[in-house]
């Protein structure tokens, strides 16, 4: 699952930075965000179950 988690805030962190520098697609930005919450929601829950 940790796996699963980096891979996509490393897929987030790489859309981000093709939306900045390319400047012309803000879908990217937007999806790169969406993708980062999701894995530190993900990873938090996980932390959360990891703890119990």
């Amino acid at each position: 699952m940790r796996s699963l988690l980096i891979t996509l805030a490393v897929v987030a962190v790489v859309l981000i930075a093709l939306g900045l520098l390319i400047k012309a697609v803000k879908w990217l930005i937007i999806i790169g965000l969406i993708a980062l919450v999701a894995s530190i929601v993900m990873g938090f829950l996980k932390g959360r179950q990891a703890v119990k």
